[in-house]
């Protein structure tokens, strides 16, 4: 892998925790809790990688849609995680971000997020941002909205959620759409589909994603 040619901004799609479980017996709330506790193995490949920024697509606008029962568990198990390993996340050497709505998060779940963000925001180097109750839709809206006439890219760019262009998008399980993800952001991004679920994506399936990206010619609309 060519050290001198990382991608400086991964977004990477977490799909395929319920059929990951499904695939052995368990409920799907396991392929959460499973996938949730890889987040934090793929940002630390990611830093020794010498990426910049990971963006993880967790919980999406649209995601509310789901039996109230798995939204309920989605809120609560980051809560439970946080603080039975509280102790792991004091040895935490890089900056967490959150983006997404924050009104319609729960007050607990509020809590541990701003506790994450407050503890974390002095590191320099590697970003974690978790986009949480996030909608690429949604976002461009609230840009606009905040935006001074007249309107043009800059202006945009000012007001989104996460100013940085997406190198590399990644999405695991299987499916081939973007589903909301960072639209404005992963404009000129690398894509790469993997059917790999995401509890099982590690170390390698990164680099493999990587090398990948490696032999892509990007062009952005002109020619080399």
């Amino acid at each position: 892998m060519e050290l001198s040619n990382i991608p400086k901004h991964v977004g990477i799609i977490m799909d395929g925790n319920g059929r990951w479980a499904k695939k052995r017996g368990q409920p799907r709330s396991f392929g959460h809790y499973m996938g949730g506790r890889n987040i934090f193995t793929i940002a630390k490949e990611a830093q020794n990688l010498g990426i910049e920024t990971l963006t993880l697509y967790a919980f999406s606008t649209e995601n509310w849609k789901r039996p109230q029962d798995e939204v309920d568990y989605l809120m609560q198990t980051p809560v439970d995680f946080y603080h039975k390993n509280k102790d792991k996340f004091e040895k935490v050497d890089y900056k967490i971000s959150f983006i997404g709505r924050r009104d319609r998060i729960p007050t607990n779940l509020l809590e541990v997020m701003l506790d994450m963000e407050s503890k974390t925001k002095d590191y320099q180097g590697f970003e974690l941002v978790v986009a949480l109750d996030y909608g690429g839709y949604d976002e461009i809206i609230r840009a606009v909205n905040q935006s001074t006439l007249p309107v043009d890219q800059s202006e945009i760019e000012k007001h989104l959620m996460l100013n940085k262009p997406v190198d590399l998008l990644i999405r695991t399980s299987g499916e081939m759409r973007l589903s909301n993800f960072l639209l404005w952001q992963a404009s000129y991004a690398e894509l790469y589909f993997t059917k790999i679920h995401w509890p099982s994506f590690n170390g390698k399936q990164l680099i493999k994603a990587l090398k990948n990206y490696q032999k892509r010619n990007r062009r952005y609309g002109g020619l080399k």
